[in-house]
């Protein structure tokens, strides 16, 4: 394992390797790493020689009253815990590496990023897109794996990807959950003991509005009307949005299609913001 933190080294590196004709998987993470990562790591193994897993704390993502001063940082754990996933590098470049003084180019998609997470977080993806188009450059991967549970970041990604013409392959992991249910994220240990259990009401919902759509209920507006009432019953909780929507547009849907469509939430719990999804 190796860990690198400058733009050159890692293009150095990733000039080589593709000369020895290796394939290179990316995993972009912000650190804070989980078993959740460390299954996309995993995932990165079968589909190329080489994984490089960037650990970045993307300050252009975080809106000025978010979590970036106090999101969780531990290079060490990380590399650590990356290695053990079967990864070979880490880039962990600073910001002034990734955004040097004088820094002013972003990078926008303007339709799959509009809505839900872009209505209630207006430049995050902004943010996501730009330093994703950059590590695709630095780390110039042939395959890179993201998370379902950022589902709309995901497809933000591939449509980014496709745009742009990037030579980059993208796989979508399944989420792994917690016992009982709570979608694994780096946010999720800012949460007692109390707030856990009050954050099990996302996964409750998605659940009960999936069984509906198993007994024949596809209308969107008696999905989301009896997600909200479950979230609703969690004093903690506090909805952001709950939506049925086209897993690869984000567009609102007025009705189930199996293989297209998915129920999206986002919810504070008390102070912590906390997202999840389930495909129908």
């Amino acid at each position: 394992m190796q860990k690198i933190t400058t733009v050159s080294e890692m293009r150095k590196l990733a000039d080589t390797l593709r000369a020895q004709g290796k394939t290179i998987g990316l995993v972009p993470t912000m650190g804070a790493l989980h078993d959740g990562h460390l299954s996309l790591v995993q995932q990165a193994k079968t589909e190329a020689n080489v994984v490089i897993v960037s650990v970045f704390v993307n300050p252009t993502q975080f809106g000025p009253n978010e979590d970036f001063s106090k999101y969780p940082r531990d290079i060490d754990s990380d590399t650590a815990l990356a290695a053990e996933a079967g990864a070979d590098f880490v880039f962990a470049p600073s910001v002034e590496e990734m955004y040097p003084k004088n820094y002013s180019t972003y990078v926008n998609e303007e339709v799959v990023a509009r809505p839900l997470e872009g209505a209630s977080r207006p430049s995050h993806f902004r943010g996501v897109t730009t330093v994703v188009a950059k590590l695709f450059n630095i780390t110039r991967p042939d395959v890179a794996v993201f998370g379902q549970k950022d589902a709309q970041q995901a497809a933000v990604i591939i449509k980014m990807a496709e745009d742009l013409n990037f030579p980059v392959r993208i796989i979508v992991a399944p989420t792994l959950r917690e016992e009982g249910g709570l979608a694994m994220s780096s946010r999720n240990r800012y949460l007692t003991g109390a707030q856990r259990a009050e954050a099990l009401a996302l996964h409750e919902a998605l659940n009960f509005a999936k069984n509906m759509v198993e007994k024949g209920e596809h209308r969107s507006d008696r999905l989301v009307a009896e997600m909200t009432h479950i979230l609703g019953q969690h004093r903690r909780v506090r909805v952001i949005y709950v939506a049925l929507v086209d897993h690869r547009t984000m567009e609102p849907m007025r009705e189930v299609e199996p293989g297209r469509s998915m129920l999206v939430v986002a919810a504070w719990v008390d102070e912590v913001r906390l997202i999840d999804n389930i495909t129908l």
